[in-house]
C-alpha cells in the first residue's frame, strides 16, 4: 500500500512499519488476498447461488477468481477468519484477536462489518498508540471497533440507501450513495465492499470512525 498518509521522512515511515513487527507480530499470522472490483468470483458455497461481487477501487489492486482469498473462498469462513485473508486489514484483524471478539463477530442476526484499512489506522494513530492499544488498553480498542460494528448483514447498497445507520457502540452514522459505494458519517467511504463470510458483510474503508484522537502527527516529534 501507499506510504503516502505516513508523516515524516523515510525513517519515520520505516519506523511506522515497525507496528508489523512488534504488536501486530504478537497478535496476528496473516495470510492471504482478497477480491476484484465489480468481478464475480466463485459460488457462495454455504447454498447461495449468487455469484459474489465486490466493488470499490481498492479490489481491483487485491486477488479475485480462484486465488486464495478471493471473495468466493471467505463465503464459508467465519468473519474472524475472513479478515484474516484480506491483507489491507492487518491490524483491525490483530485488534479483533487483542479484544477478544472474534466470537461477537459472529452474532446471531448477522453483522456488517465497517472494517479500516492499515493505511487508515496509519493515518489516525502513531505507532506508540497502536502499540498502546493492541497491548494494553483493549477496553478502549473493544469500544473502537464497536464503532464499526452494524447489527445484520447488510450490503452496501443497502447501507447507501438507508440514509443512517446505528453500530453496536450506539453510534448514528449518516450514510449517502459514493459510486458504487457508501460513505458513513461524511468522513470515511467504502473502498472495497460487498464481501461475504458465514453471517455478516465485511466492507472496507478508508477511514477509522469513532472519536478517539488522532496521534498519528505525534510520530514527527518522536527521535
Amino acid at each position: 500500500m501507499s506510504e503516502t498518509l505516513i508523516p515524516g521522512p523515510a525513517s519515520r515511515a520505516a519506523r511506522r512499519r515497525a507496528v508489523a513487527g512488534t504488536a501486530l507480530a504478537l497478535l496476528v499470522a496473516v495470510t492471504g488476498c482478497t477480491g476484484s472490483q465489480g468481478r464475480p468470483a466463485a459460488t457462495d458455497r454455504t447454498g447461495d447461488s449468487t455469484p459474489v461481487a465486490v466493488t470499490g477501487p481498492l479490489c481491483d489492486v487485491l486477488p479475485s477468481g480462484t486465488e486464495p482469498g478471493s471473495p468466493g473462498s471467505l463465503v464459508d469462513r467465519s468473519p474472524a477468519q475472513a479478515l484474516t485473508w484480506i491483507p489491507v486489514l492487518t491490524t483491525f484483524e490483530a485488534a479483533v484477536r487483542a479484544t477478544g471478539m472474534a466470537e461477537e463477530l459472529s452474532a446471531a442476526g448477522g453483522l456488517t462489518i465497517l472494517a479500516p484499512t492499515d493505511d487508515a489506522f496509519r493515518a489516525k494513530f502513531s505507532t506508540a498508540n497502536v502499540d498502546q492499544l493492541l497491548l494494553k488498553d483493549t477496553a478502549t480498542l473493544r469500544g473502537l471497533l464497536r464503532e464499526h460494528l452494524v447489527a445484520g448483514a447488510r450490503p452496501v447498497a443497502d447501507l447507501a440507501s438507508a440514509g443512517t445507520v446505528t453500530t453496536l457502540a450506539g453510534t448514528t452514522l449518516a450514510v449517502t450513495p459514493a459510486g458504487s459505494g457508501a460513505r458513513l458519517a461524511d468522513r470515511a467511504e467504502t473502498v472495497c465492499a460487498d464481501y461475504r463470510a458465514t453471517g455478516a458483510r465485511i466492507h472496507v474503508i478508508d477511514k477509522v470512525l469513532g472519536d478517539l484522537p488522532d496521534t498519528a502527527h505525534e510520530e514527527e516529534h518522536h527521535h
